[in-house]
């Protein structure tokens, strides 16, 4: 399978795409394009930004096919060992999940524009550019030529963002037998010696967690906007984060930063590797539902401000401030919500990214993120440290994220028990099962640590009631 993208007019936002492949299977054939991509669980049908839409032989001879859903073709080639597909794609809105092309920048997720022949997916591809001299190209893809990637299969490929830019800046760290590289698009002038030291400080921190990075190589890659935008998305050995505005403070724009970059590294081992059975493999025609995404996000989130503060990047006014933060935007958002954690995870291909109608559901970030501290703090408390949410983590590292095997609600149970040593019906039944509200649970966790929880002229306060000698920063 043979991909090339490239623009004619880029100020048009028009990208041409081809796909061509050889000895095509038996006629006929169906051509899919993903109505979803990972990283956020609702369909966006992309194929509503194709426009032209052609199929040729080896002759140049146009080969017929017929639409058969919103995204699929059925194709039905004859006497010819030779498939080009060509179609136009509209490429024009910047975030982290979407493409965009214009006379400085070619973004694209592949997932949004590139199809693949239904009983294909696994074999190797390629995808080529039209690049000059003075083009940079960030990818997750191995680059074996200058203007050409390489994936193993599509499901690598869809999982890879690209980049094209003159402006493109870079550094590197290296932890272990990991390269960590950090790129930056925009109108934006880097502190890289703070930047490179508080990267390298968090990822050590991750790393400690689970005990190795799951890639030989990974890219922060972020794209500052002119106006304000707060958006990440996690990849297999990438991330791609749009943020702005670029006339920000620095400093304002550096917590943003560090917080996305830090949710994202996390999603290295959390959701790319130890992937919820349901999502294993990826099926892009529809919604994969699945009730476990308060793990998949909820304990990101958790982690991500976490391991700021441990890594000594974020002292302990900012960790707080980010803790009360999470807490205002549920208690203050959803905390009366009927549906449960459980029920608002499989909902998310329903309405989860969008408002929707009052207190019907809750946010697996926030929420989820609350539901593991109470999990982890319950675990700490019981052992007087020596256990933690983090052994959850490395175990299921272990045993689904290193193996492939994806886990269950079951499996997850199962191992927070073993880390607890003693049952945990009331955890499951209440914090992750139920709508009953958490304000009085989340106040008795929190106690072990010194904090505490009140209402304040109608908004939700976090107090210190002492230091926060209780979490570790070993």
């Amino acid at each position: 399978m043979n991909y090339k993208i490239f623009s004619k007019n880029p100020e048009s936002h028009v990208l041409t795409v081809e796909l061509r492949f050889e000895n095509p299977s038996e006629s006929p054939f169906t051509l899919q394009l993903p109505a979803w991509r990972p990283g956020r669980y609702e369909l966006q049908h992309f194929a509503k930004n194709i426009s032209r839409f052609e199929i040729f032989d080896a002759n140049q001879q146009p080969i017929r096919f017929q639409k058969i859903s919103k995204d699929a073709w059925e194709v039905r080639p004859q006497n010819t060992d030779d498939v080009l597909v060509s179609f136009d794609f509209y490429a024009n809105k910047r975030d982290a999940g979407n493409s965009f092309v214009d006379a400085h920048l070619l973004y694209i997720n592949p997932v949004n524009l590139c199809p693949y022949v239904v009983g294909r997916e696994d074999e190797p591809l390629t995808l080529t550019f039209n690049l000059t001299e003075k083009d940079t190209l960030v990818s997750g893809l191995e680059n074996i030529e200058k203007n050409t990637l390489v994936a193993n299969n599509f499901y690598e490929l869809a999982d890879s963002p690209v980049m094209i830019s003159k402006k493109l800046q870079f550094r590197t760290y290296r932890i272990g037998k990991t390269e960590f590289y950090i790129w930056f698009e925009g109108n934006f002038k880097p502190d890289w010696e703070r930047i490179l030291k508080d990267f390298e400080a968090f990822t050590k921190a991750q790393i400690a967690v689970f005990g190795e990075f799951p890639e030989p190589v990974f890219h922060f890659i972020t794209w500052v906007l002119p106006e304000a935008f707060y958006h990440g998305v996690e990849h297999r050995n990438s991330t791609m984060m749009v943020l702005g505005p670029d006339s920000q403070p620095f400093d304002e724009f550096y917590i943003d930063l560090l917080g996305l970059a830090s949710h994202e590294l996390f999603h290295a081992w959390n959701i790319c590797k130890i992937r919820p059975v349901e999502l294993l493999p990826y099926d892009y025609t529809k919604e994969n539902y699945f009730r476990t995404c308060y793990v998949s996000e909820g304990v990101t989130t958790y982690y991500g401000d976490l391991m700021l503060f441990k890594a000594g990047v974020f002292d302990e006014t900012q960790y707080l401030l980010e803790l009360e933060t999470c807490y205002r935007r549920h208690f203050e958002g959803a905390g009366e919500a009927w549906q449960s954690l459980a029920e608002s995870s499989y909902d998310l291909w329903l309405d989860g990214y969008a408002q929707g109608v009052p207190n019907r559901k809750v946010s697996v970030y926030h929420k989820g993120a609350i539901a593991a501290q109470i999990l982890d703090l319950t675990i700490q408390k019981a052992h007087q440290n020596s256990r933690s949410i983090d052994d959850i983590m490395r175990l299921l590292w272990q045993r689904h994220g290193k193996t492939g095997i994806g886990f269950t609600e079951a499996d997850y149970r199962n191992i927070c028990e073993e880390v607890a040593g003693c049952n945990l019906s009331w955890y499951f039944n209440t914090v992750i099962n139920s709508n009953q509200p958490l304000f009085e649970i989340l106040n008795e966790a929190i106690a072990y640590i010194g904090l505490g929880i009140e209402w304040i002229d109608g908004h939700l306060k976090l107090r210190k009631i002492e230091p926060l000698n209780s979490i570790s920063k070993s």
